[in-house]
């Protein structure tokens, strides 16, 4: 087998193909792109090239960086394609047509060099049939990796390989996608669709039918057929608007092209004079004039939906999800238990028969179905809420086939845990383990084998091994409150005298909301400003603590790590970031000032950086900068240009990787550890405070500052430059957070923050007041 993936060639530069080589860049790996050239104008590589500069303008952005993009080298198919001599993996990412690829392919195989893989993107052509007319050397170096659009952003990786495939070439390209591109591999079979695809198109093509049918709103079925399935809040006709209502004709011509005859899939192809109807006329969802649901910008951004009898859009009604647990929500006897069992009735099973046909267990079956649509639950994961043998009554009840595998686990579940570890059913009839991926380290197993070390209602505290505990956050989006502030003391306590090293982390869909608002209003609202006091200065005593505990921190985030979630990244020895975390001091928005160390901390990162020229101010001036704007990094790469991760700071692309990434960091410190001394600031005074009025007063004339903007960034702006201090003056870091804390309880005494709080709680969105 040849060497490690050192550089990839992607050719295709539309939407997947260029989405694609983004992410290579990503993981920082040189990327060579190609299309063809273009039938007009002089520039042959206009199509990649514009591919790329498309990219950097999209939001949400698919390079992780300005600076990754550096790494895309741009070329045409007629002049460049021998450049994939020089490339270890070679990406076909063009149109679906089997003649076009087929042919690129034959050129491939005399440019390439032997060991270098092949693969395709395709999501519709059988392997067997790309590599027809092709060597057994070409055959054993192709296999598929069917990537999610947006490439950047969605998990799920399909490996497809064929009878020839070498699987050291196969393991190669998985563990490349793992590890470097940040995906969730999951193994399947050379058939129509494969797993997520087959069973994702048939489900929205079961729900539309069912809600035509039966005379429901596009609101009630989103209602029903999302939150008690545990489906994405977009619900079906949500989710059709995001990708693509023209898709769906597309996708079920591409299935019922390649499945059998007898296929389930077919009977669910219908003409739909609505969707056509609204094709036709440009309502192709998000990206066209709207959806099922559309904005009326006209009636002053009003949310509307269509009527799927009359085709008209009329004002969005929501409809609340009923409370049922799965078997109740199937067995009412009304429409909303109608659609319920005519969806998963039909789903549940299309998805139990495609065990051996589409992949080779249920593991496979659900992580595809959860990674590459976002459900909650697998199939089988519901089956088990059902039960196997109810679904399989009703089943045969209703003369419907059962399924094999029902039939198998009889009054099994699917799913179990045995001594610790989760088990799946195999089509055998017995129980195996599920096996992670090597070096993976989650939580979710630690915690089924262990008790916490400590715990209590807003935070735990976990044995990780080898001498290092794990720091978990555990209330509502992780909001820190005083009950994680009491822990994080005793955790500092505990791994003192016991242990080596602590990391602080969450398998939560984000590391920290930051501090818990809703108590803060509650406390304001009965003036119970003693308790606010106490919070502030709770906050300040512990992440101090953390700070100068005599044993490593490492803070390991994933998604957003705002406000108090970013301040006590700020205070870790290091962080070791998933590559999509999303950080950020935003405490300006709510019209408070970073109150828990934050501000000295980003001071002192800028200062030591080296990055700025010498003196008081410059510093100052970036931090003044973004704190006051609120600015969150959209990448972990973002947030190293930002300073709130160091240039020595580690970046995860995988998530499911965090964990172990960040354990074995925070190891690598313990050796001859010793806690940072309290840094000492020269900030520029009064004079400096001036200088970041008058900027602030400049974006409030253009209009980009608020009334009471100007107000907050004032207070921000005494805070970084040392208060009342003189330029002469050295500003220790204890005096530092009490002028923070001052700030932050003079602005949470203002009605102004007040109503910017209640508004962020109530809307989620910021009150420019």
């Amino acid at each position: 087998m040849a060497g490690p993936i050192s550089k990839v060639c992607v050719i295709g530069a539309g939407t997947m193909g260029a989405g694609i080589a983004a992410q290579v860049a990503n993981a920082g790996v040189p990327v060579l792109l190609l299309d063809i050239v273009p039938k007009e104008g002089s520039n042959r590589n206009a199509i990649a090239e514009g591919a790329v500069a498309k990219m950097l303008k999209t939001d949400p952005a698919p390079f992780m960086s300005k600076g990754a993009a550096k790494l895309v080298e741009t070329g045409n198919i007629d002049d460049d394609l021998a450049k994939v001599a020089e490339c270890d993996w070679i990406v076909e990412a063009v149109i679906e047509r089997l003649d076009i690829k087929q042919a690129l392919y034959a050129k491939l195989e005399t440019l390439k060099k032997p060991g270098a893989a092949v693969s395709s993107n395709t999501s519709t052509i059988p392997l067997e049939k790309l590599v027809e007319g092709r060597s057994d050397a070409f055959a054993q170096d192709f296999l598929i990796t069917h990537f999610f659009n947006p490439p950047r952003y969605m998990r799920l990786l399909e490996l497809v390989t064929g009878p020839k495939t070498d699987a050291a070439v196969a393991g190669k390209v998985a563990d490349f996608i793992d590890r470097s591109l940040g995906k969730s591999v999951v193994r399947a079979k050379d058939s129509p669709g494969f797993i997520a695809n087959r069973i994702g198109t048939y489900w929205l093509q079961v729900a539309v039918n069912a809600a035509m049918d039966l005379g429901l709103t596009v609101e009630q079925a989103d209602a029903i057929g999302g939150k008690p399935m545990g489906v994405p809040k977009t619900g079906v006709f949500g989710l059709i608007d995001l990708v693509g209502i023209d898709l769906m004709p597309l996708l079920q011509k591409s299935l019922g092209a390649t499945l059998k005859p007898d296929d389930p899939f077919h009977a669910t192809v219908r003409p739909i004079p609505l969707v056509d109807k609204m094709i036709a006329d440009g309502f192709t969802g998000r990206k066209g004039k709207g959806g099922f649901y559309r904005i009326n910008r006209e009636a002053g951004k009003r949310k509307e939906a269509i009527d799927l009898a009359t085709g008209d859009y009329r004002p969005s009604v929501s409809a609340q999800p009923p409370r049922d647990k799965l078997p109740a929500l199937i067995a009412r006897k009304d429409k909303t238990g109608e659609f319920a069992w005519g969806l998963l009735g039909a789903v549940l099973p299309y998805a139990a028969n495609l065990v051996g046909e589409a992949a080779d267990d249920i593991v496979a079956i659900d992580e595809a179905m959860k990674l590459g649509y976002n459900w909650k639950f697998g199939p089988f994961e519901l089956i088990d809420q059902i039960g196997a043998a109810n679904l399989a009554k009703r089943l045969a009840d209703e003369g419907k086939p059962v399924p094999a595998i029902l039939t198998t686990a009889g009054e099994r579940s699917f799913y179990r845990i045995e001594g610790g570890k989760r088990q799946f059913l195999g089509s055998d009839g017995d129980y195996h383990d599920v096996v992670r991926p090597e070096g993976v380290l989650l939580l979710e197993d630690i915690k089924r084998t262990s008790k916490p070390l400590l715990k209590n209602g807003s935070a735990a505290v976990w044995d990780i091994g080898d001498g290092v505990a794990c720091f978990e956050f555990t209330s509502k989006m992780n909001a820190l409150d005083g009950e994680t502030l009491k822990l994080i003391g005793k955790a500092v306590e505990l791994v003192s005298t016991k242990m080596k090293a602590l990391v602080v982390y969450n398998e939560g869909g984000n590391f920290s909301a930051g501090a818990n608002l809703g108590l803060a209003i509650f406390a304001v609202n009965i003036a119970a400003w003693g308790e606010i006091e106490k919070l502030v200065a709770g906050g300040q005593f512990a992440y101090k603590a953390l700070k100068y505990a005599p044993f490593p921190v490492v803070s390991a985030p994933a998604g957003l790590a705002l406000g108090g979630g970013c301040e006590i990244l700020l205070h870790s020895d290091a962080i070791q970031a998933h590559a999509e975390s999303y950080i950020g001091l935003v405490e300006c928005g709510v019209g408070l000032v970073p109150g828990w160390g934050g501000c000295g901390e980003m001071i002192d990162r800028w200062t030591k950086a080296g990055v700025l020229p010498k003196g008081p101010m410059p510093a100052v001036a970036k931090v003044f900068e973004t704190v006051s704007t609120a600015t969150v990094s959209k990448s972990a790469a973002e947030a190293k240009e930002l300073m709130f991760l160091r240039k020595g700071d580690g970046i995860t692309m995988n998530r499911d990787r965090l964990l172990a990434d960040a354990k074995a960091k925070a190891l690598s410190l313990v050796d001859g550890y010793a806690a940072p001394t309290p840094p000492e600031f020269k900030l520029p005074g009064v004079g400096g405070r001036t200088a970041l009025s008058l900027a602030a007063h400049g974006f409030h004339k253009q209009g980009l500052a608020t009334d009471y903007d100007l107000v907050v960034s004032d207070a921000l702006a005494e805070v970084l430059t040392g208060g009342d201090a003189d330029l002469v003056d050295v500003v220790s870091e204890q005096q530092l957070l009490e002028l923070e804390r001052k700030a932050f309880l003079a602005r949470v005494r203002d009605p102004r923050t007040q109503a910017r709080v209640e508004t962020m709680l109530e809307t989620g969105k910021p009150l420019r007041n």
